[in-house]
């Protein structure tokens, strides 16, 4: 089978086409025929060597979540799985293949009018969105800013803080035509990337969701009320400087306080309750899904140059 593996950390050029045996499924797990596949910001920093210290070496076949139809089944699974369509986790590793491996635990049946392709572009970035918002304990009439709101996650997070009845729901984007499409997903207020640009913003924020991360992340906390809480979620402009946090230490008396936020540490029937009403959500077209672009597999190189190009509204999906 065809798959896309990282030949060499850095560029985008450094993914490649190549040829695999064809997976077996193993005890617990299910084999699928992708039908789409997600291409996330974690995608993009593996691949840029960021996170070599966590293990990653060359080889390694990048993508978190595909969506297809389940074509074999490991010992001591429901053979009844085979021909549903599915949803499925890879972790961090196995998506940019044509056929791939998923733990029965981390499958999820797709509703009948909910395509492959949004499947992926809700799947994982709407559970980030809604624990993330969890985890800085956002409650109804608070301010919220989505740094980096372009993205799923940011989209995602948007529409969420709208729907759950935030009093103001500020973005930093790049552009004015981002912004108005940002608008209409729910956000109140367009900023640039550095926080600033509309006269009628909030002075500050009760909750700041960061996908940014990268060196300008300190100057965020000033952008924090009084007992603020800044959540990252993802370091798609690098690592923050080692010392961010005197940045807080700075402003003691605001009581403001930082967090990191994985979807790992959430359990998994937690994780499956709340992508399933997402999922239902946005089969009866109450979560719209933003779709960049379609790309077939052997163009993953294109799909990451225009991620770190900034280019990329929403989803890229690649398909086999």
């Amino acid at each position: 089978m065809k798959a896309v593996a990282i030949q060499a950390f850095g560029r985008p050029e450094g993914l490649a086409l190549i040829d695999l045996p064809a997976p077996t499924p193993a005890e617990g797990q299910v084999l699928i025929a992708n039908e789409a596949i997600g291409v996330g910001g974690v995608d993009v920093v593996i691949r840029r060597g960021v996170l070599a210290t966590y293990g990653f070496k060359e080889g390694h076949i990048p993508g978190s979540e595909v969506a297809g139809i389940v074509t074999a089944v490991g010992d001591g699974v429901d053979t009844s799985w085979v021909g549903q369509r599915v949803w499925a986790f890879t972790g961090v590793r196995g998506g940019y293949v044509e056929q791939a491996i998923a733990s029965v635990e981390e499958i999820l049946p797709l509703p009948a009018n909910l395509s492959p392709v949004d499947a992926v572009t809700l799947g994982s970035s709407g559970i980030v969105a809604h624990f993330a918002l969890a985890h800085a304990r956002f409650a109804p009439g608070e301010s919220l800013l989505v740094r980096g709101a372009a993205g799923s996650i940011g989209i995602m997070t948007v529409q969420l803080a709208a729907r759950a009845g935030a009093g103001a729901v500020a973005v930093t984007t790049s552009s004015a035509e981002r912004g108005d499409r940002l608008r209409k997903l729910g956000a109140t207020h367009v900023l640039d990337r550095s926080g600033e640009g509309a006269e009628d913003s909030p002075e500050g924020y009760d909750v700041i969701i960061d996908i940014v991360a990268g060196a300008d992340m300190p100057s965020f906390f000033a952008k924090l009320n009084p007992n603020g809480r800044m959540v990252a979620v993802g370091m798609v402009g690098g690592r923050p400087p080692a010392d961010f946090g005197m940045t807080m230490m700075a402003a003691f008396k605001k009581s403001m306080s930082f967090a990191t936020f994985s979807a790992d540490t959430v359990a998994e029937a937690d994780r499956r309750a709340v992508r399933t009403e997402q999922f239902a959500a946005a089969s009866r077209g109450e979560l719209p899904m933003v779709v960049h672009e379609v790309l077939p597999l052997e163009e993953a190189v294109l799909a990451h140059q225009k991620m770190d190009a900034g280019e990329v509204f929403g989803r890229i999906v690649l398909t086999p």
